[in-house]
């Protein structure tokens, strides 16, 4: 048994989102990869896709994605699940902060503007 506490994750900062990862190989997950992410108000991701099917959990706040084209809004206690090489942008465009639980398999690779590469707090 392994408990990975957020308190001693490594924090990751882009684009206004703060990532701090929890069950991931790093931390003792062989399988499954989960971090917590949080956004100010005003963060915006680069368009992107993974190569395995992601699960946004929101857990305060709310996020707008638009994941293959389509736009949609995710509230605290809502899923939002993204099928493996979709197109994907993540933004907080709302006044308050939030927060989202990112759920995937281990060994997900990232493509962002042509370039694959493996998100450090996925490792």
């Amino acid at each position: 048994m392994t408990i990975a506490t957020l308190a001693e994750a490594k924090v990751f900062t882009l684009h206004g989102f703060t990532f701090r990862p929890l069950a991931v190989p790093s931390r003792g997950s062989s399988d499954l990869a989960v971090w917590v992410v949080e956004a100010e108000p005003g963060a915006k991701s680069e368009l992107h896709s993974m190569d395995r099917e992601e699960v946004f959990v929101v857990q305060r706040g709310r996020i707008t994605a638009t994941v293959g084209g389509e736009r949609c809004e995710v509230c605290a206690g809502d899923a939002l699940i993204v099928p493996p090489n979709t197109a994907l942008e993540v933004r907080n465009g709302h006044d308050g902060p939030t927060r989202f639980m990112a759920c995937t398999s281990v060994g997900m690779k990232a493509t962002i503007g042509g370039r694959v590469m493996s998100p450090p707090w996925a490792q």
